[in-house]
């Protein structure tokens, strides 16, 4: 189905939805069903296999990343009542390169060919 064919049937579903609220025919699941499919309309297809083997790369990344290096944190420190200094917030400034990290290892699983429509 194209956009406005699934935007259509939303609508008509929505209606009836509306209209058969007290009878309850089950037009609910199929208006979900279809707001589901709309927005799933431009999104590319991937097998479980590949999500898989992302979730696994991605994972891979995070755990062998150096997250004790203090340079990559900003600290902001208060007194606590006890007259105790404690770390208050604990930001990670150099998120860039967690994510240059993550991207190398999911890159490394996959032989990535050029789109022929946008020539990436």
């Amino acid at each position: 189905m194209n956009k406005e064919e699934l935007e259509k049937q939303i609508s008509l579903l929505q209606e009836r939805v509306e209209a058969n609220k007290v009878m309850n025919k089950g037009y609910e699941s199929d208006l979900l069903k279809a707001k589901q499919d709309l927005e799933d309309l431009n999104k590319p297809v991937i097998s479980s296999k590949a999500m898989d083997i992302i979730n696994d790369a991605i994972n891979e990344a995070i755990e062998s990343y150096d997250f004790d290096n203090a340079d990559q944190y900003e600290l902001d420190f208060s007194l606590d009542y006890d007259g105790r200094v404690q770390a208050e917030t604990i930001n990670l400034t150099d998120t860039y390169e967690l994510m240059e990290a993550i991207v190398n290892k999911v890159q490394k699983q996959f032989k990535i060919e050029q789109d022929e429509e946008t020539n990436d």
